[in-house]
């Protein structure tokens, strides 16, 4: 380590001590609260209830302990010891305790003047202003008979020209229902035409896929998760005149209740240099029927350059017996150097874990996500907080469980039954969705950010350089969390929600560069 970056950590370490009086509501717990649960506790949010202001987070402040104690809230299912994602919903011990000691002192209110500021979240958003608003035609309703729905929707974009996508926001006009979304653009009208012909209803059904080519696959919707924003330089194009796609699995519902959800698109303000495309582990042979050991796949196209997937291997046919748990390993070969953005693991109700790594030629791993209490009603897209290199030659592996056993009270069979590849909530799925771009030299050094634009910038203070007095900010706010939405941008460098010693390390870096 160098010198330098030894001083700063003795720094650091001299001003970062923890408060010892009994804690308040507004000195001590609003902050954490404000920073970590009210961006979806608040009206018009998934959050069952609002946590907006004292009384309402008092009234609930024993359930609040209980949650955050056994680390059910926030909801953040990946291993934060084992690879780090951005936007990470995680509370640190000390907050925990904050919480905990709180409560067990009577919650008390303490000087409102001391109260941290509530974020500013967007209206109708949680990325900020769109610049396009696309929402469905009119209200669709569902059947109410306790079966899944898959149902597409076509939206003319009505756009003259290309346009750069940053990031694609899908909001749930009613989110008791929509359980997922997946989007996409058609370019050829086939999906228009299939809407045409089913007058009868709004859209048309289909299992599995858009039933239509695609021209280009957009970032779904998972309840709980954050849209990805593309790093500067990186993104999709959505073309002229295309017809957006969204196929929105509505979960068993016993109402026929009515759904009219939109999307939030926001374009790129300067040329996008490298697009971004899909790979995926799935065990089907490309006819996306067939179950599979060893195939070929095409998912990759043309301005792509074709797939960096040379092949996938998985261990055994992707059947889950009944009564058994199960254990599957599948292996990606990817044949041209590619860094990856995001990952996105699936399955449904018998899953119970995901471990999923890379190896290279020479044998060096990096590890990319692990879950070790996979929750079906919490997955989500999560965005590395650095771009991952996977060298040509290098394998990524994938090992899931699932338990098709009667002590798993989420199984869907009882008796369980044997169970294998389906759509269907109760049917099961093996699938791993990773965004790559192809490699430039460097991007491993590239840190990722939660906000539009996508690069870190320690130039805190706004003079054009990296300076002394950027490293005096850094220190001065080591360690807190404020609630400030200006003070979490600038410092919080892996936008984790915290400024810790993760943040230190990027800072030490680019501050020596």
């Amino acid at each position: 380590m160098r010198p330098l970056t030894l001083s700063i950590l003795a720094i650091l370490l001299a001003v970062a001590s923890p408060h010892a009086k009994t804690p308040t509501f507004s000195e001590h717990v609003s902050s954490i609260i404000y920073n970590n649960c009210t961006s979806c506790h608040r009206n018009g949010e998934i959050g069952p209830m609002p946590l907006t202001n004292y009384s309402e987070i008092a009234a609930y402040a024993d359930m609040i302990k209980y949650v955050t104690e056994t680390q059910y809230m926030p909801p953040w299912k990946p291993d934060y010891n084992y690879s780090q994602h951005i936007g990470a919903r995680t509370l640190t011990k000390t907050e925990i305790n904050t919480i905990s000691n709180w409560v067990n002192a009577g919650f008390p209110q303490g000087d409102i003047a001391l109260e941290a500021p509530m974020p500013e979240f967007p209206t109708g958003s949680v990325l900020g202003t769109p610049d396009l608003v696309l929402t469905m035609a009119e209200p669709f309703t569902i059947r109410g008979d306790n079966e899944d729905q898959y149902q597409v929707f076509v939206i003319p974009t009505h756009l003259t020209e290309d346009r750069e996508i940053e990031a694609v926001e899908f909001r749930p006009g009613n989110s008791r229902i929509v359980h997922h979304a997946l989007i996409g653009a058609d370019i050829t009208g086939t999906a228009r035409q299939r809407d045409l012909e089913t007058p009868e209803e709004y859209g048309y059904e289909s299992f599995g896929a858009f039933g239509a080519p695609t021209a280009v696959v957009l970032p779904g919707y998972t309840p709980g998760a954050k849209p990805p924003i593309y790093p500067k330089g990186v993104g999709h194009i959505l073309p002229k005149n295309a017809d957006l796609l969204i196929q929105v699995h509505y979960a068993p519902w016993p109402l026929a209740e009515s759904d009219q959800s939109s999307i939030n698109i926001f374009f790129k303000k300067e040329p996008i240099e490298r697009e971004v495309g899909f790979i995926s582990f799935a065990p089907l042979t490309t006819d996306g029927k067939t179950l599979s050991r060893i195939f070929r796949v095409l998912l990759g196209e043309e301005r792509h350059g074709g797939t960096p997937v040379e092949k996938i291997k998985i261990d055994d046919l992707f059947v889950i017996p009944k009564d058994q748990i199960k254990t599957f390993r599948t292996t990606l070969f990817i044949n041209r150097d590619i860094s990856l953005l995001s990952i996105y693991p699936h399955m449904h109700l018998l899953g119970k874990s995901w471990e999923i790594y890379a190896t290279d030629p020479q044998g060096n791993r990096t590890n990319l996500i692990r879950i070790q209490d996979w929750d079906f009603n919490w997955q989500g897209n999560y965005t590395f907080t650095q771009y991952q290199k996977i060298a040509a030659g290098s394998q990524i592996h994938a090992i899931t469980t699932y338990d098709n056993t009667s002590n798993n009270p989420l199984n869907p069979n009882y008796p369980p039954r044997n169970l294998t590849w389906g759509d269907k909530t109760t049917d099961e799925m093996l699938l791993a969705v990773m965004e790559y771009i192809p490699y430039q030299i460097g991007d491993e050094n590239i840190a990722l950010t939660v906000g539009r634009g996508g690069e870190i910038s320690i130039d805190f203070n706004g003079n054009g350089q990296r300076d002394f007095a950027d490293f005096l900010l850094f220190v001065q706010n080591f360690g807190l969390n404020r609630g400030d939405t200006s003070y979490q941008r600038h410092f919080d460098l892996n936008g984790d929600g915290h400024i810790n010693f993760t943040d230190f390390i990027i800072f030490a870096n680019q501050y020596a560069e």
